[in-house]
Parts: structure tokens; sequence; C-alpha cells
């Protein structure tokens, strides 16, 4: 770490009695200084991730309340649930344009309103259609900050912190996530909305005390604000000089190629960034992940419990104690190893949910198959937050290029919201076909994905995002 080089170099001008012992001296508190100012960067924009999660999070423990006040229909609830990821479809189009035309902070700020007036929408709402409206707008906010957080935070990391400070994006989904679970069996569903309004505010807040991007400045031509930003995030007495002069050397080769367009992502310098990308999106979401949490209580249900409170309370309290413990792992493991483990242990959790339902529907009513059912759910869960529910992420913020990044992280956030839904909508149906078939349709798409990483994902654990990006598309 950077600390460590300045501690060597201060013992080292003290051995030899040098006046610079000062000099090193300040460095080393500069560098606290832009520990500090990374970190604390980090934590404010990952109040939209912490946003991401209470959004997904929210159909789970209002199901029950929603369908009983409204007369909703199992079918019409299915719709508001999977509504979401409409708004988030679109707003992964759209979220490379904005980020790279308003800047990162200026397209949180977009989403984070987007989320505050689809809150007040379902607080207010009286009929159906004012909760699916209010349900878009939250999904809008929802698909820009899947992509834009992830890349603000690998914008601004040393290459030795950015696995970790970008897994605290997954974190905080889980933590969004988590704490809508347990706080809707404690609330009605209209006091989660108002709820919801407290991560978007502070969010704003918090943007008024952080620089931009650094590389998107310098993108677009602002060399004093982006000199400006290097000092802000590495201490005002810093020497930016060899970093700025990198992100310069980087950006004005980048700005000598044409504007990306979704078909220049399949060039043959680009295709290996976009199969891993778009491949390691389309995995996380097949694989279930959407259906069994935005329909987590009533799976419980259908798995023999009398409520579904209980199961969802653990998938609460297990995420993010276990996200935790991956995000740590990230920079120590590496990438590639934890995806590995992960996505074995998704394809474990599914294959014993399919086991204990085809149990089920053979008659074996007895308790433990139930329990079994349990098992398998938070094996799958616990699973897929210590890896697959982060690395897919932080992977995509690393493998692309500037001068496309916007464009490719449109595509790729573009699929993860079609898969999200595609299986938040048709999890019902799937589920009263055949439970143990469902189940077993995600452990086969579980495997494949072990495969898929096993071959074509890249380790990028401790590599510049020039050396990533040079390596792929080479």
């Amino acid at each position: 770490m950077a600390i460590d080089k300045d501690i060597e170099d201060w013992m080292g001008s003290e051995q030899n009695g040098s006046v610079e012992l000062l000099i090193e001296h300040g460095d080393l508190k500069s560098s606290k200084r832009s520990i500090w100012m990374i970190l604390f960067s980090t934590i404010v924009v990952v109040c939209g991730s912490f946003i991401f999660g209470s959004c997904v999070g929210f159909s789970a423990p209002s199901q029950s309340g929603i369908m009983n006040d409204m007369g909703l229909s199992l079918s019409e609830f299915a719709v508001f649930g999977s509504i979401l990821t409409i708004g988030a479809m679109i707003g992964a189009i759209a979220s490379g344009r904005i980020a790279d035309f308003l800047g990162r902070k200026g397209a949180m700020r977009v989403s984070a309103l987007f989320g505050m007036i689809g809150w007040l929408a379902i607080y207010f709402g009286e009929d159906v259609l004012l909760l699916d409206f209010g349900r878009i707008f939250t999904g809008f906010g929802t698909g820009v900050f899947s992509y834009v957080v992830p890349v603000f935070i690998a914008e601004i990391s040393p290459k030795n912190l950015r696995g970790v400070l970008t897994a605290l994006n997954q974190l905080m989904i889980v933590g969004g996530l988590s704490v809508t679970y347990i706080v809707g069996t404690i609330v009605s569903w209209r006091e989660l909305a108002l709820i919801g309004l407290i991560p978007c505010l502070i969010l704003l807040l918090g943007l008024f005390f952080i620089p931009e991007s650094p590389r998107w400045l310098a993108k677009v031509g602002k060399q004093e604000l982006f000199e400006e930003s290097l000092h802000r995030l590495h201490g005002k007495d810093a020497d930016i000089s060899e970093e700025a002069a990198e992100i310069q050397d980087y950006i004005e080769t980048l700005n000598r190629l044409p504007r990306a367009r979704i078909v220049d992502l399949f060039q043959r310098k680009y295709i290996r960034s976009t199969i891993v990308g778009v491949g390691l999106m389309a995995f996380q979401q097949f694989g279930g992940i959407n259906g069994i949490v935005f329909y987590s209580s009533q799976t419980f249900v259908s798995a023999g419990f009398s409520s579904g409170n209980f199961g969802t309370i653990l998938i609460g309290a297990i995420q993010l104690p276990i996200t935790a413990l991956g995000a740590i792992l990230t920079d120590k493991t590496g990438r590639k190893p934890l995806l590995l483990i992960s996505s074995s242990g998704t394809f474990l959790g599914c294959f014993v949910g399919a086991l204990s339902f085809y149990l089920r529907e053979q008659g074996v009513n007895a308790e433990w198959v139930s329990v079994l059912t349990l098992c398998g759910i938070l094996i799958y869960i616990g699973s897929f937050a210590m890896g697959m529910g982060a690395i897919p992420w932080i992977i995509m913020s690393e493998i692309f290029p500037i001068n496309i990044k916007g464009t490719a992280g449109s595509l790729v956030t573009l699929m993860n919201w079609f898969g999200s839904w595609l299986i938040s909508y048709t999890f019902n149906f799937l589920m009263s076909w055949s439970s143990w078939g469902t189940f077993l349709i995600f452990t086969v798409i579980c495997a494949a994905n072990v495969v898929f990483a096993l071959i074509f994902v890249p380790e990028t654990k401790g590599r510049t995002l020039e050396e990533i990006q040079a390596s792929l598309n080479g």
C-alpha cells in the first residue's frame, strides 16, 4: 500500500539523516488523508446501492399487505413486483449516456430523484396504476445506480483497494435488501415506502462533499477540475503527477478513437470483454436470484411453512455478514477463485431445493423436507452473497476501456435487468407449473455458470484498469 511505501521512505531518510524526513512525514499524512477521502466518497455513493437493495427487497415483505389492501390477484402482484425491472432496463439503457453526459455524480443525483418520486407514488397510491408508476420510477433509478456506482468506485480507487471497495456496492445492496426484509415484517407497506426516502436524501446531501471521478473529468477535458479531483482524493500536498500523466495519456489515446456504438462492442478487440461482461450478468440473473428474492415469502409457504416471515428474516440476517466476508476476500483470494466457489455453492443450493420440492411432490410431507428446502435456499442465498452478487459488477467496472465504458455498461446492465425481469415475472408461473422443475432449471444454469467462469473469466486482482483492459483487448 502507499502508506507502507511512505513509511519505508521515511525510515530510509531518517537513517540517512536527511531533511527529507519532514517532507516524507508530510506525505505520510497526505496518504492517510487520501485513503479517508476515497473511503468517504465510497461510503456516500454506496447509499445508491442501499437504495437499489431496498427497491428490490420491497416486494417480498409487502406482498400480502398490498394484495389484501388493494385486492390484487397473484398475477397482478407479479406485474407489480417485476415492473421494477422494466424501469431498471430503461435506466440501464440510459445509464451509460447519462453518466457520460452529466458525470458520475450527476447520474447519481438523477437516480436519487427518480427514487424519491417513485417511493412517494407508492406511499400515496390508492390504485394499482399509481403503484406501478412508482415501481417503474424506483426501477429507473435502480437501473442507473447499478451501473454508475461500481464504475465511480473503480475510477477513484487505488488498484490494491479497488476490489474490496467495489465489493461494498454489493454489500450495501444486500444491506438495503436485508433491512427492508426485516423492517417490512414490522411496519406496513406504506410506511416501508416512506422509509425508502431516507437513503435517497442522504445520498443527495453527501454528493455535495465528494469529488467527481477524475477519469471522467479528464475524458471531457476539464483539466483544472481533473487535477483538483485528484488532489481532493490523494491529499492537497500529494504528488499526483505520475497518476495524472498516466490517465491523460490513456484518455488521449482513447479520444483518437471514434465514438463507441453497440456494434463496436462485438469487434475482435472488444469481444472478449463483451462476452465476459454480458455472460456474467446473464448467469447471475438466470440462476434464479430475483425470483427467489422477490417472492421468498410465498416460496417458503409453498415449501410447507405456515408463514414466510421466518425464512425471509433468516435470508435478511445471513446475507449481510456473508457479503461482508466476500468483500474482504475479494482482494485476498482474487475475483476468479471466489467466483468459482460462489457459483458452485449456488449450484448446490438449487440442487438441494429441487430435491426437496421433488420429495414433497412425491408425497413425502415430513417436517425435515421443509427444513431441507429452507437449507437449500439459504445455501443458495449465502453462496450468491459470497461472490456472484458482487463480482460480476466488479469485473464489469474493470474490463471495459473508458471510450466504450458507457455503451458497454448500458449493454451489460440491460442484460442484467432483462434477466431480472424475465425471472421475476415468470417465477410464480414456473412454481405453479412445477416447484422442483423450476429449481432444476436453475441448477443446470448454475452448473453452466461454473464452467463459464472457469474458461472465460480473467483474474483482475492487483492490476490497474489499463493493464486489465490491455490484456483483454490487445
